[in-house]
């Protein structure tokens, strides 16, 4: 997982509320088990029509917002199943920060595991961010110091310090398991002495 530090951007604003995670990436596309290559299917039912035809006017599919790197939503952004193909296809599409008013759990925790920062913000944080989506101007967070720069303003955002560490570091569920990889060796030592019939 690649280190996160801080991202600097046009927001992308998307003001709808309850985008599920079939919303997000779709059940046809969870076939893979690869992370690479769902960016293209991201929002697909709201990108193309019922033959795959694009659809004109979705904000991801214009210019600047093609390049967007933060994505601002509505509240309860991830809801519906776990999958964990959400946060794959938003971060393969290029999203690296997402803020909302509110996220469903499992999807908020696996945005950490991916290299994704979630970011809770109130309804009035997330309409003067918006119209920096609506100027086209960037906006840009930074992840040490937990804040959110747009125009001669900040907003100071909380975050688990265990979540942010594993950001700062890149860290993955097995990069974190690998950091004790002396630990495990040792144990296996120690069993194999003690029972070397397993």
């Amino acid at each position: 997982m690649d280190k996160f530090t801080q991202v600097k951007s046009i927001p992308a604003y998307i003001s709808l509320m309850n985008i599920d995670t079939d919303k997000i990436i779709p059940k046809q596309f969870l076939k893979t088990i690869k992370r690479s290559g769902l960016g293209k299917s991201l929002f697909y039912e709201m990108r193309f029509d019922e033959k795959g035809n694009p659809v004109n006017g979705f904000i991801l599919d214009q210019e600047p917002f093609k390049n967007s790197k933060i994505l601002i939503a509505g509240k309860n952004f991830g809801c519906g199943s776990s999958r964990e193909h959400a946060p794959w296809a938003l971060l393969d599409f290029g999203i690296k920060v997402i803020i909302s008013e509110s996220f469903a759990d499992i999807f908020y925790n696996n945005c950490f595991k991916n290299g994704i920062l979630p970011v809770i913000a109130d309804e009035n944080i997330i309409n003067e961010l918006s119209e920096y989506s609506s100027r086209k101007e960037n906006i840009e967070v930074k992840l040490y110091e937990q804040e959110i720069i747009y125009g001669n303003k900040s907003y100071k955002f909380k975050l688990d310090s265990f979540k942010k560490k594993c950001l700062l570091e890149g860290l993955d569920d097995i990069a974190l398991s690998l950091t004790k990889d002396e630990n495990i060796k040792n144990f296996e030592k120690k069993i194999f002495q003690s029972k070397p019939w397993l």
